[in-house]
């Protein structure tokens, strides 16, 4: 379980800096593990690859424009990462400000756990100002690597509201926009962003399901395939790459997540009629799992997960994956490798880049079958 078997070289060239033309044309690497073989597809074939016996379960999570740009009264640049909102700050945290004697901007006020970039610059009660309509207080520092417990001051009825004026898609650091440009930024609004997003709460998108399209959607229920939708939040910690030497000594941020009614007994019914599950996306593998091991089966909840999976892992719900490829030494790779094993993953890693896949969220995907 050492961290450095999870390691791989990739070519920076391809690493993908933007979405494929369309959706549906990213290149698809589809792996069978009872037979140990790999073809090389493109997304639109999943159509052909899904029998009717088949219930498709998808993460409807929405992109937060999370990253946000702002200065000190000093002029310095400061940019804030929203990681998630707290909605019940603690008696000890409120306390703490009514004791501190500093004043606070007039404006309605939410608290959210934050990085802050330069964090060195910063120290607790820092006002950065993102706009005439926004700013942001550092209140407490929660970790060295930039981690700020923060409150948002904002003008206006809705945070979320504010945010969508004043905030860009939290694009991964390994996707460069340096330049700023009205049209890119458009881009990343639409394509970082899955089409049936629905409800808004991650930081970062589930990027196995950017492939999807309607029109795709659509011939997959005409075929007879059931869809079914989840909701767990994404937060930084699922993509951030593993630190220790022993894996085992990892803990994994946790990320809300909601099964609805109408999708746990969607799931249910499946199982006992013994249809195949397919998850898109490793958030939506960890959501199931971590309910069938919190309840024993799957029921309507709003619960947590800091599940990490790794090998070996016992599936109890999902049959097969569709997922984008991942970084070296992440908690993701760790996942696929414990649903295929580490061996064909590898296998498989080293025949995508022989073949130019494109590599990480806006880049090309693969399915994993039985």
């Amino acid at each position: 379980m050492k961290l450095s078997e999870y390691d791989y070289n990739l070519p920076e060239e391809l690493i993908a800096q933007m979405p494929a033309d369309k959706r549906e044309n990213s290149r698809m690497l589809v792996l069978d593990r009872g037979l140990h073989t790999i073809e090389h597809k493109h997304f639109y074939d999943i159509v052909d690859l899904i029998d009717e016996n088949t219930l498709l379960v998808m993460n409807n999570t929405k992109v937060l424009p999370a990253r946000l740009i702002g200065h000190k009264d000093t002029g310095a640049k400061i940019e804030v990462f929203l990681l998630k909102e707290i909605n019940t700050p603690s008696p000890e945290l409120l306390n703490s400000l009514r004791s501190s004697g500093n004043s606070t901007p007039n404006g309605k006020i939410s608290y959210w756990d934050v990085l802050i970039k330069p964090s060195k610059r910063v120290k607790p009660d820092t006002i950065i100002k993102i706009s005439d309509e926004l700013s942001v207080r550092a209140v407490k520092r929660l970790e060295e690597n930039g981690e700020w417990l923060a409150q948002l001051i904002f003008e206006g009825d809705n945070v979320l509201d504010v945010l969508h004026r004043n905030g860009n898609i939290p694009l991964p650091p390994y996707i460069e926009r340096k330049i700023p440009n009205e049209d890119l930024k458009k881009l990343d609004f639409e394509r970082y962003q899955t089409v049936y997003a629905k409800d808004e709460g991650s930081v970062a998108a589930p990027t196995a399901g950017l492939h999807f399209t309607q029109d795709i959607l659509k011939k997959l229920e005409d075929k007879g395939v059931e869809l079914c939708y989840i909701t767990l939040n994404v937060g930084l910690g699922t993509f951030r790459p593993v630190q220790c030497e022993n894996i085992l000594e990892h803990k994994m941020h946790s990320e809300s997540f909601e099964i609805s009614e109408k999708a746990a007994e969607q799931i249910n019914r499946a199982k006992r009629e013994g249809k195949k599950i397919v998850a898109v996306g490793t958030t939506t593998v960890r959501t199931l799992e971590t309910a069938f091991q919190k309840f024993g089966c799957i029921k309507e909840c709003h619960d947590s997960s800091e599940l990490f999976i790794y090998p070996p892992f016992e599936f109890k719900i999902i049959d097969n994956l569709i997922t984008n490829f991942h970084l070296p030494k992440s908690t993701l790779l760790m996942l696929v490798s414990a649903l295929a094993g580490k061996d064909f993953i590898f296998e498989a890693y080293k025949e995508a880049i022989e073949n130019r896949y494109r590599f990480f969220s806006y880049g090309d995907c693969m399915y994993i079958k039985k």
